[in-house]
Protein backbone atom coordinates (compact mmCIF):
# COMPACT_ATOMS: atom_id res chain seq x y z
CA UNK A 1 0.00 0.00 0.00
CA UNK A 2 1.81 3.31 -1.05
CA UNK A 3 1.88 6.67 1.01
CA UNK A 4 2.02 10.10 -0.44
CA UNK A 5 2.07 13.24 1.09
CA UNK A 6 1.40 17.03 -0.55
CA UNK A 7 3.09 20.00 0.35
CA UNK A 8 1.54 22.27 2.99
CA UNK A 9 -0.28 23.67 0.59
CA UNK A 10 -2.01 20.94 -0.71
CA UNK A 11 -1.15 21.72 -4.50
CA UNK A 12 1.56 18.98 -5.32
CA UNK A 13 1.46 15.27 -4.11
CA UNK A 14 5.09 12.86 -3.60
CA UNK A 15 5.15 9.47 -3.20
CA UNK A 16 7.01 8.73 0.45
CA UNK A 17 7.20 5.22 0.94
CA UNK A 18 4.86 1.93 1.62
CA UNK A 19 3.28 -0.45 4.17
CA UNK A 20 2.24 -3.48 4.01
CA UNK A 21 -2.03 -3.75 2.83
CA UNK A 22 -1.96 -7.17 4.27
CA UNK A 23 -4.52 -8.19 7.36
CA UNK A 24 -7.76 -7.28 8.89
CA UNK A 25 -8.77 -3.73 7.86
CA UNK A 26 -7.76 -2.83 11.74
CA UNK A 27 -4.58 -4.10 11.38
CA UNK A 28 -4.09 -2.40 8.36
CA UNK A 29 -5.25 0.69 9.67
CA UNK A 30 -3.45 0.80 12.52
CA UNK A 31 0.05 0.55 10.59
CA UNK A 32 -1.47 3.53 8.25
CA UNK A 33 -2.29 5.47 11.84
CA UNK A 34 1.40 5.12 12.86
CA UNK A 35 2.44 6.70 9.82
CA UNK A 36 0.04 9.30 10.53
CA UNK A 37 1.62 10.00 13.83
CA UNK A 38 5.03 9.77 12.10
CA UNK A 39 4.23 12.80 9.84
CA UNK A 40 2.14 14.72 12.32
CA UNK A 41 5.68 15.40 14.14
CA UNK A 42 6.54 16.72 11.11
CA UNK A 43 6.16 20.67 10.03
CA UNK A 44 2.51 20.56 8.63
CA UNK A 45 -0.18 18.97 10.32
CA UNK A 46 -1.60 15.67 8.89
CA UNK A 47 -5.81 17.20 7.62
CA UNK A 48 -6.98 14.01 6.01
CA UNK A 49 -6.42 10.60 4.49
CA UNK A 50 -6.74 9.76 0.80
CA UNK A 51 -7.38 6.41 0.06
CA UNK A 52 -7.83 5.25 -3.25
CA UNK A 53 -11.38 3.11 -4.16
CA UNK A 54 -10.75 0.16 -6.78
CA UNK A 55 -13.62 0.25 -9.70
CA UNK A 56 -13.98 -1.32 -13.31
CA UNK A 57 -12.55 0.78 -15.97
CA UNK A 58 -16.83 0.57 -17.08
CA UNK A 59 -17.39 2.47 -13.56
CA UNK A 60 -18.74 -0.47 -11.62
CA UNK A 61 -17.82 -1.26 -8.03
CA UNK A 62 -14.49 -3.64 -7.58
CA UNK A 63 -14.23 -6.87 -5.89
CA UNK A 64 -12.51 -5.30 -3.48
CA UNK A 65 -14.61 -2.02 -2.42
CA UNK A 66 -15.93 -3.70 0.74
CA UNK A 67 -12.54 -4.23 2.15
CA UNK A 68 -10.98 -0.81 1.31
CA UNK A 69 -14.16 0.73 2.78
CA UNK A 70 -13.61 -1.06 5.81
CA UNK A 71 -10.28 -0.17 6.12
CA UNK A 72 -10.59 3.58 5.22
CA UNK A 73 -13.52 3.27 7.77
CA UNK A 74 -10.90 2.25 10.46
CA UNK A 75 -8.31 4.46 9.74
CA UNK A 76 -10.96 7.23 10.20
CA UNK A 77 -11.60 6.09 13.46
CA UNK A 78 -7.63 5.41 14.57
CA UNK A 79 -6.52 8.86 13.46
CA UNK A 80 -10.04 11.12 14.55
CA UNK A 81 -9.39 12.69 10.57
CA UNK A 82 -11.45 12.77 8.02
CA UNK A 83 -11.18 10.06 5.15
CA UNK A 84 -11.53 10.62 1.53
CA UNK A 85 -12.48 7.58 -0.84
CA UNK A 86 -10.33 8.54 -4.14
CA UNK A 87 -11.10 6.77 -7.55
CA UNK A 88 -7.80 5.16 -8.70
CA UNK A 89 -8.77 3.41 -12.00
CA UNK A 90 -5.75 3.96 -14.12
CA UNK A 91 -3.63 5.30 -11.44
CA UNK A 92 -0.80 2.66 -11.46
CA UNK A 93 -0.75 2.32 -14.86
CA UNK A 94 -0.35 6.35 -15.01
CA UNK A 95 2.72 5.87 -12.20
CA UNK A 96 4.18 3.42 -14.13
CA UNK A 97 4.61 5.22 -17.07
CA UNK A 98 5.94 8.10 -15.10
CA UNK A 99 8.40 5.87 -13.46
CA UNK A 100 9.44 4.24 -16.72
CA UNK A 101 10.65 7.62 -18.00
CA UNK A 102 13.46 7.99 -14.83
CA UNK A 103 14.15 4.57 -14.68
CA UNK A 104 14.46 1.78 -16.86
CA UNK A 105 15.37 -0.83 -14.48
CA UNK A 106 11.63 -2.40 -13.95
CA UNK A 107 12.84 -3.83 -10.75
CA UNK A 108 13.48 -0.63 -9.33
CA UNK A 109 10.06 0.46 -10.63
CA UNK A 110 7.98 -2.46 -9.03
CA UNK A 111 9.53 -1.64 -5.82
CA UNK A 112 8.31 2.16 -6.01
CA UNK A 113 4.85 1.79 -8.23
CA UNK A 114 2.43 1.76 -5.04
CA UNK A 115 4.35 5.04 -3.77
CA UNK A 116 3.94 6.58 -7.02
CA UNK A 117 0.36 5.26 -7.69
CA UNK A 118 -0.52 6.84 -4.12
CA UNK A 119 1.04 10.20 -5.39
CA UNK A 120 -1.29 9.96 -8.58
CA UNK A 121 -4.57 9.21 -6.30
CA UNK A 122 -3.52 12.20 -4.05
CA UNK A 123 -2.59 14.30 -7.35
CA UNK A 124 -6.06 13.56 -8.68
CA UNK A 125 -7.90 14.43 -5.19
CA UNK A 126 -5.77 17.87 -4.87
CA UNK A 127 -6.58 18.74 -8.12
CA UNK A 128 -10.21 18.33 -8.04
CA UNK A 129 -10.67 20.83 -5.14
CA UNK A 130 -12.17 17.50 -2.92
CA UNK A 131 -15.09 18.19 -4.71
CA UNK A 132 -17.69 15.52 -5.92
CA UNK A 133 -15.44 13.11 -4.02
CA UNK A 134 -16.82 10.04 -1.88
CA UNK A 135 -15.87 10.99 1.79
CA UNK A 136 -16.30 8.33 4.44
CA UNK A 137 -17.68 10.09 8.10
CA UNK A 138 -15.76 6.89 10.16
CA UNK A 139 -17.52 8.43 13.47
CA UNK A 140 -21.20 7.59 11.79
CA UNK A 141 -20.02 4.59 10.21
CA UNK A 142 -21.88 6.13 6.77
CA UNK A 143 -20.59 7.55 2.94
CA UNK A 144 -21.58 10.84 1.90
CA UNK A 145 -19.97 13.67 -0.36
Amino acid sequence: MGIAVSDPTGTLATPWRTVSGAGSPDSVAERVAAVVAELAQGDAPVARVVVGRPFHLDGRRHDDDARVTAVARAIGQRTGLPVALQDERLTSVEAEQRLALRERDWRRRKARLDAAAAAVILQDHLDQGHLDQHHLDARAGREGT
